[in-house]
């Protein structure tokens, strides 16, 4: 059942993640550091990684649920990018890639919340809208 919705969705191990799922180790290291993970979610910390383990029969709420730590919109309040993982840009705005080009380079050495306060105001500097 879904602790969220209350929905219940009869879900599948995916048969390529089943060791996986079944990782004791893995399970307890994905939820010490992140205790609201969903059940079927695993990460591989080597691989800096996260995996659902029933992708491929993940409920409708899953299915909508876009995956990001910052959700980055345009002056217009439309999805621009979103930051992914520890710290990937995923986007299709050329302005927001350029930022990123010209500029993210410059806050590797940052630690990940220094680099997170960094990125949200570079962002909020060219116009843009953070959501975290």
């Amino acid at each position: 059942m879904n602790r969220y919705s209350g929905e219940r969705t009869t879900v599948t191990i995916d048969p390529d993640k089943t060791a996986l799922f079944l990782d004791k180790n893995l399970k307890k290291s994905t939820f010490l550091d992140r205790p609201e993970a969903c059940p079927f979610f695993r990460f591989i910390p080597e691989e800096e990684k996260g995996y659902c383990s029933v992708h491929a029969t993940r409920p409708e709420i899953c299915r909508d649920y876009g995956c990001w730590r910052m959700l980055i919109l345009d002056s217009s309040g439309r999805r621009a990018g979103r930051i992914m993982e520890s710290r990937h840009l995923g986007s299709d705005d050329p302005v927001l890639l350029a930022i990123f080009a010209e500029r993210a380079h410059l806050l590797e050495k940052l630690s990940d919340f220094d680099w997170d306060d960094a990125v949200i105001r570079m962002i909020r500097s060219a116009g843009y809208l953070v959501r975290t």
